[in-house]
């Protein structure tokens, strides 16, 4: 054990587990809670619920002009508690007990950290779309293997990254409903004799219910709900990890088609005066492996421990800074990307990725057997290769003279018909089904997750909300009971 450097308080082995977050100031807030319900109760009697409600605040007063407490363990907050009011402040803790204080001080982490990290992602994620509305006629590459695939555009691609993302803040969302039940009142496992109104312990402190079995309240409960919010973040990183890598391997290439502006996204070499490191990407990326590494760090503290054990019991479980700096440089990114559409569409054009419409049109046009179609594009994709031309600069006599050889009878597509569905604009904006590049498609996407947007923004900030108004009241009420003579 050793002393605190801020206050001289004694820490324990297990301090740095009551610790992080808003802990303090929620223990703070549990014991308004708690001397409220006690006083409703009867538990205590109203002079003494009185001199504790009174106490409470003047430590909260007191610790307004102190050093911040580096402590939320009731254990170091009560001596403090019974200098001031005296040995009825021991009366308290009537009812509960360490277990369920450390289990409610969690969940008021978690769903603190769950709004910022909504929050902030979907900050980052309307920098996406905003990039997105302003491509969606932008022909780009495509990759499957790390191989260009298919021409499509920047809007449908950033679409797909903001979807993935939207999905990472309904997780969120979901975790939240999960996290805000208050486990208040359930004492070490199994309640106790006072007859604590855990509903009205769970409402004062803003929670949307309870956890109703005093077991899992405490020691199973606590455990699934951090993993949860563990597990949507760690879904969330590897989603921007991979975004990152996309954006990585433009630099990997002489005359990249979106790059990062000058600034603070880019670094230089200390001795190759022509390099610009894409200082942000690199970042990107690395933060994201190290959240994720922090979110699988937190299912193996839980990971074959028998319950009732310390390993799970951390104030702040899932600490919320890392993700929210990951999320605030994946905006900074986003809205730092430069993007060279002439360069993207000659990056097209360098390569035989319209192919697989040459087979569909084929099909479509001629009643070509979508097969024998394909080999064909695949032949005439070996040809240019070896000629080292691009498809379109292929001449049409040759491709007919590829097509018959195969086949035995004429190339079904004249000249003009044969540039037109090779081209990418023809493949791109002439794609039917849901959900492609097409611009009908991309306009009602964009629209739609422009709302989704905006709806995870208006529910972050009706919990906000809600959450004001419950320590609204509980302020109204520990003072009301303080002030009752």
């Amino acid at each position: 054990m050793k002393n605190s450097p801020d206050t001289g308080q004694t820490r324990d082995v297990n301090a740095g587990f009551r610790c992080g977050g808003q802990s303090v100031a929620f223990l703070d807030e549990i014991n308004k809670a708690s001397v409220v319900v006690l006083a409703e109760t009867g538990i205590v009697t109203p002079d003494a619920a009185r001199r504790i409600a009174a106490g409470i605040l003047t430590l909260i007063e007191e610790d307004r002009s102190q050093v911040s407490r580096w402590s939320a363990d009731y254990l170091d907050y009560e001596p403090r508690l019974l200098a001031v009011v005296g040995a009825d402040a021991s009366r308290l803790h009537c009812g509960r007990s360490r277990q369920d204080i450390s289990a409610a001080i969690a969940r008021m982490n978690l769903r603190a950290g769950l709004l910022d990290e909504c929050n902030a992602l979907t900050q980052a994620r309307g920098a996406i779309l905003a990039l997105a509305q302003q491509h969606v006629a932008t022909i780009v590459p495509a990759y499957t293997h790390g191989v260009q695939a298919q021409p499509t555009t920047l809007a449908h691609y950033l679409l797909a990254l903001d979807a993935a993302l939207g999905r990472s803040c309904a997780r969120m969302r979901a975790a939240y409903g999960h996290v805000n039940q208050g486990p208040l009142g359930a004492a070490a496992l199994t309640t106790s004799s006072f007859a604590l109104d855990r509903h009205r312990l769970a409402a004062l402190l803003g929670f949307e219910g309870v956890v109703e079995n005093a077991y899992d309240a405490n020691h199973l409960a606590p455990v699934d709900t951090a993993l949860e919010v563990a597990a949507a973040l760690g879904i969330a990183a590897i989603q921007i990890g991979q975004f990152a890598q996309d954006l990585h391997a433009q630099y990997a290439v002489s005359e990249p088609w979106m790059t990062l502006q000058g600034g603070e996204l880019v670094g230089v070499s200390s001795i190759m005066p022509q390099k610009r490191n894409p200082a942000a990407l690199e970042q990107l990326r690395v933060q994201s492996s190290v959240l994720l590494g922090e979110m699988q760090a937190v299912a193996l503290l839980a990971h074959n421990v028998r319950t009732g054990m310390f390993d799970y019991r951390a104030y702040d479980p899932v600490p919320s800074s890392h993700a929210l700096a990951v999320f605030v440089l994946l905006r900074k990114v986003a809205e730092g990307l430069v993007v060279d559409r002439e360069r993207a569409l000659a990056e097209v054009h360098a390569d035989y990725s319209t192919a697989t419409e040459l087979a569909d049109a084929l099909l479509q046009r001629a009643d070509v057997p979508f097969r024998v179609g394909y080999r064909f594009a695949s032949a005439l994709t070996d040809f240019g290769r070896a000629q080292r031309l691009s498809l379109r600069d292929i001449p049409y006599r040759e491709a007919a003279r590829i097509y018959e050889s195969m086949n035995a009878q004429a190339l079904p597509l004249n000249a003009p018909a044969l540039a037109e569905v090779l081209s990418p604009e023809f493949m791109v904006f002439g794609r039917k089904g849901l959900g492609g590049p097409q611009l009908p498609e991309i306009d009602r996407m964009l629209s739609g997750q422009q709302r989704a947007a905006a709806a995870d923004v208006a529910w972050a900030q009706a919990r906000r909300s809600d959450l004001a108004q419950a320590e609204s009241r509980l302020h109204t009420a520990v003072t009301a009971l303080a002030a009752v003579a």
